[in-house]
């Protein structure tokens, strides 16, 4: 082998080396700001299925009486993860503009205990703007002990102004296990 093309072939292998770094480095950089992006493009769009989270009732619109949304209930637990989660009821018909409360119950049904977080969606994606979760045991981690039982509330309300078409809402959360301090 000559010194021309062992030396051609190294460059090339340098060349390729430095490649798959730059790719290395753009994928964990394009990994890193994943999340906060998705954050602001389903803002711009409205199809983030997170709803509202809201301090504030709005009284402006008033309740439609005339009206009945039927909100569903839907609970999952995160693969491997050792808990029971489940809604009190499994769905409510509501008046747009009225508050109501709903109740979930969790066990832990491990030998440790565990802390977990319920992370929410709202289907179809388009209602989410209209959902008011004024009070929510989404909004922090629950610890619970071994063999421990909770039962936690979410206070919501649906817009009045939600559109016409939309007769049903589902109400969806995960509970993901949280580690860390």
């Amino acid at each position: 082998m000559n010194s021309l093309s062992f030396r051609t072939q190294q460059q090339g292998i340098r060349r390729t080396l430095w490649w798959l770094l730059l790719m290395l480095c753009g994928s964990v950089a394009f990994t890193v700001a994943l999340v906060p992006l998705y954050d602001v493009f389903c803002e711009l769009t409205g199809i983030n299925g997170k709803g509202v989270n809201s301090a504030q009732v709005l009284q402006s619109t008033g309740i439609d009486q005339q009206r009945n949304v039927e909100v569903q209930m839907v609970t999952r637990t995160a693969a491997g993860m050792n808990w029971h989660f489940s809604a009190t009821l499994s769905h409510k018909a509501v008046h747009p503009g009225e508050i109501h409360q709903m109740w979930f119950r969790m066990q832990n049904l491990g030998r440790t205990t565990g802390r977990a977080r319920a992370v929410p969606s709202i289907s179809p994606a388009e209602a989410s703007n209209y959902f008011l979760k004024l009070e929510c045991f989404c909004f922090n981690d629950q610890q619970l002990a071994a063999g421990e039982v909770l039962e936690v509330p979410v206070v919501f309300q649906i817009r009045s102004d939600l559109p016409e078409d939309l007769h049903r809402l589902t109400l969806a959360y995960t509970l993901y296990p949280q580690t860390g301090p």
